[in-house]
């Protein structure tokens, strides 16, 4: 008996240092915002949520980890899948921050699940578990807010086009930290600020310098689309 439980504990020690290994097999965060506007205004279709009409405002679209030479790891631990009880205290905060505009109509736990079994477990550790995940990409928002970034540059989504260099300089001047963008094209070819990448250290807390920038194809000038 003794025997039994001996091995019972070294295979919870054996699952608690493989989790550990894990959330340090990465270099850094993606954090990714995304412009609704422009997720709506392209050829595929978008989906208000069930609770409505989202703000005018960049959304989350998530938490990645990222490695230096451009690889990622994915779906860390399929039989990890995100339980509801544990957000439910960030529900409300979710549905502002991290709304989901895919089809059809949703409450967005199905975007938030998907989040997490394909990022989120990957960097998942002591300090990082699903509450954690979420509270973090919660928190690293409100440290970001891009839309008044650049509103405070004279940058609106008005339909109108701005310098793409301007877009980038004035998320600098408000975050300390140079963003990587992408940009979709809607159906008049027209280029648009769809997505802001900020780099984060592998605690989930502290924007740094992006080690390597995300490669992403956008015009000089691009167009701020309304919402």
């Amino acid at each position: 008996m003794r025997l039994n439980f001996s091995i019972f504990i070294k295979l919870l020690v054996i699952q608690y240092l493989s989790v550990l290994c894990v959330s340090e097999d990465f270099d850094f965060f993606y954090f990714v915002q995304q412009w609704p506007g422009s997720y709506c205004d392209t050829k595929h279709s978008c989906c208000y949520p069930r609770t409505g009409k989202p703000v005018a405002d960049f959304g989350i679209h998530g938490l990645w980890p990222q490695n230096k030479d451009g690889s990622y790891p994915q779906n860390c631990n399929p039989d990890n899948a995100l339980d509801e009880d544990q957000i439910s205290d960030l529900t409300s905060s979710l549905q502002k921050d991290w709304p989901s505009l895919s089809c059809p109509s949703s409450t967005g736990f199905r975007f938030w699940s998907h989040e997490w079994e394909k990022h989120g477990t990957c960097a998942e550790s002591e300090e990082i578990d699903q509450h954690g995940y979420f509270e973090a990409a919660l928190k690293l928002k409100e440290k970001a807010n891009l839309l008044q970034a650049l509103r405070n540059a004279g940058i609106q989504p008005d339909d109108e086009f701005y310098d793409l260099g301007s877009i980038k300089e004035a998320i600098k001047d408000a975050t300390g930290f140079t963003p990587g963008i992408e940009c979709n094209i809607d159906p008049s070819k027209n280029s648009q600020i769809y997505q802001v990448f900020m780099c984060v250290d592998i605690s989930g807390s502290e924007f740094i310098e992006c080690p390597a920038v995300p490669k992403r194809r956008c015009a000089s000038k691009v167009q701020f689309p309304k919402f």
